[in-house]
């Protein structure tokens, strides 16, 4: 998906379709960093 903003982004040149390139990049980070049994940073075992 973000490759579908990044080229609308350079055919159109639209800031509203870099900037949900961006948020779309900073999901796909979210993601990646969650932890992996799905507790949160907080949480005490």
């Amino acid at each position: 998906m973000r490759h579908f903003f990044w080229n609308c982004f350079a055919v159109t040149g639209s800031v509203d379709a870099y900037l949900l390139y961006k948020d779309a990049e900073a999901l796909a980070n979210d993601s990646a960093n969650e932890m992996p049994d799905g507790q949160d940073e907080g949480e005490e075992t």
